[in-house]
């Protein structure tokens, strides 16, 4: 690994502390190195505060005159909440920056990069390129089109049940993996379900992690508004923000009483009799909803599936066997004919958590 590779891997260490509290900005991180000492680090703490390469100027412990500054992401070009960085960059004098990747939002891509030439600094890009594209590829999906990026997460045993034939599915992995899980619903701003969910198992769809600073939003997809009203995602709004996905099946008078009651009602077109499930994604995109871990059952989920809509699967598996003909799985739906056409995952990884296993993929498009 290079002196540049190795400051660039701290950049990605340091951006990662604002999981679950930048959204929908990028996590960044930053290094600054004056003769070959490191004098300052920073990353992106929250939304609306400063950027990594200001956090790192503030943090510095000389001056950073003719120092390079390490960031996993183009400092950005732009006013927005804060003034841009790459101006900042080139008023502190800093004679070198060396960055990962460029802004993937085509309308400012490019530009912090020129105005750091302009102003007489050296820039290197495409540092550890492919990882910080990894480490934000929520942000990516979302600035470029709209749309969240889903996250798939299942959790079945080793014959593919997600719950008996009863429909127990209390507990399928062990406390380890269920631990990972919640970590997971910190990362990402939104969490669906499907009403089937809801029904059969109460969920609060809420973190129980310590020190998570946020609840995700909890969807519910529900064509018909068959959701009761005494489930705990309608009663527990001091939690976590509800939304209720509807078609226009559900009358203006039950959505009202959802509404009094602080949950937000969604009315989405239908496709094949259920909610049009891109538009509701583009919906939930104009909310600043830039993420959602779906923790659906086996319809929702071939549903989403179907729809190219799901970009990344968490599978977790346990060495159990229920059996069962009824059982329910993660997927269901009328899936496909032939083995050729089964939706494939690339660039898979595999965690062994205990006795449960954990394997993680994108999903081929």
């Amino acid at each position: 690994m290079t002196q540049d590779e190795k400051y660039i891997q701290r950049t990605f260490e340091l951006a990662r502390h604002g999981v679950g509290k930048v959204n929908p900005n990028p996590l960044v991180g930053a290094v600054i190195v004056k003769n070959d000492r490191v004098i300052a680090e920073g990353y992106h703490h929250f939304f609306g505060g400063d950027h990594a390469e200001v956090d790192a100027l503030n943090n510095a412990t000389e001056s950073v005159e003719g120092a390079t500054v390490y960031v996993n992401l183009e400092p950005c070009a732009h006013h927005g909440k804060t003034p841009p960085c790459a101006e900042r960059l080139v008023k502190a004098k800093v004679s070198r920056v060396v960055l990962s990747m460029r802004d993937p939002n085509p309308e400012t891509s490019g530009k912090g990069i020129d105005i750091l030439k302009r102003g007489g600094v050296e820039v290197l890009e495409g540092v550890l390129q492919k990882d910080a594209g990894d480490l934000n590829r929520v942000f990516v999906k979302y600035i470029t089109t709209g749309l969240p990026f889903v996250a798939m997460k299942t959790a079945m045993t080793l014959d593919g049940k997600i719950a008996t034939r009863v429909g127990d599915s209390k507990w399928v992995t062990g406390e380890k993996a269920r631990a990972l899980v919640h970590e997971l619903r910190n990362e990402y701003a939104g969490i669906m379900v499907g009403v089937n969910t809801v029904i059969a198992d109460n969920p609060g769809l809420t973190t129980r992690r310590e020190g998570a600073k946020r609840n995700p939003v909890r969807i519910v997809v529900d064509s018909s508004g068959r959701i009761p009203t005494d489930v705990d995602v309608v009663n527990s709004k001091e939690q976590a923000q509800t939304i209720l996905a509807f078609t226009e099946k559900v009358s203006p008078e039950k959505r009202e009483i959802f509404n009094k009651g602080g949950i937000i009602t969604l009315v989405l077109s239908q496709k094949q009799g259920k909610v049009d499930l891109e538009a509701l994604l583009k919906k939930l995109g104009k909310r600043s909803i830039d993420g959602i871990l779906l923790e659906g059952g086996g319809t929702l989920n071939y549903s989403m599936i179907e729809a190219g809509l799901v970009d990344e699967v968490f599978a977790f598996i346990a060495p159990k066997i229920v059996g069962g003909e009824n059982s329910k799985t993660p997927v269901s739906g009328k899936g496909v004919d032939l083995m050729k056409d089964a939706i494939e995952l690339t660039d898979v990884k595999t965690m062994s958590i205990e006795n449960d296993f954990m394997i993680r993929g994108k999903v081929k498009q």
